[in-house]
């Protein structure tokens, strides 16, 4: 399974935003970007402002890393955008939203969306009661997601648990943290979303 394992301080960095690779040492003094804003690579003091190109590219990439997908899958996921009826940009942010991965993450399982993959990959969830080990599974509306019992005996998923009440669920989950559950209930809109992304360039990219 295919997947970036190199820094992910350095993705930040190139992007010049935080995408929240590595959970809370994002807010905190160490973040990589805070301390060193500057692309990464020997030619930085030479960057050149962007043209349109340079633009679109660069808004492809931030979605991809945020998610963290790779290029022939997101494009798979804009492909389909396009062929669902209403705004293709806002249909590939509410397919990359509803990946099991992401899903785990929002919903406080999880430090980062790299960790939450792994929870995933490792078979410690179910999707309508059956084992799911897919990170790029996605749910729709009416399905349950449960932490399984055996992980929760886990010290990592302990912890994990015992803050779950103090979690902002997006309006299209709804979270049990009794049970350790969500169910998708809606499917999640471009105002759902909170990441300043700016999808119409991304569609005039793959529209070329």
């Amino acid at each position: 399974m295919a997947r970036y394992t190199g820094p992910a301080c350095r993705l930040c960095r190139r992007e010049g935003t935080k995408l929240f690779l590595k959970g809370d040492r994002c807010l905190s003094d160490k973040c990589s970007l805070a301390r060193r804003a500057t692309v990464p690579g020997p030619h930085a003091a030479n960057q050149k402002k962007l043209k349109e190109y340079g633009m679109q590219l660069r808004e492809k990439q931030k979605a991809k890393r945020y998610y963290g997908v790779l290029e022939n899958q997101f494009h798979t996921y804009f492909e389909k955008a396009n062929k669902q009826s209403g705004v293709t940009g806002a249909n590939l942010l509410s397919l990359l939203e509803r990946r099991l991965d992401n899903v785990v993450y929002r919903m406080g399982l999880g430090e980062s969306r790299r960790e939450s993959r792994q929870f995933v990959v490792h078979g410690h969830f179910e999707v309508n009661g059956k084992k799911v080990d897919i990170p790029s599974y996605i749910v729709r509306p009416g399905d349950v997601i449960v932490l399984r019992d055996r992980a929760r005996k886990s010290e990592k998923f302990k912890a994990m648990i015992e803050t779950l009440d103090t979690k902002v669920m997006p309006k299209w989950l709804e979270l049990d943290a009794n049970a350790v559950s969500a169910k998708v209930v809606a499917i999640p809109q471009r105002d759902d979303i909170d990441f300043p992304f700016e999808e119409q360039l991304i569609v005039e990219l793959y529209s070329k």
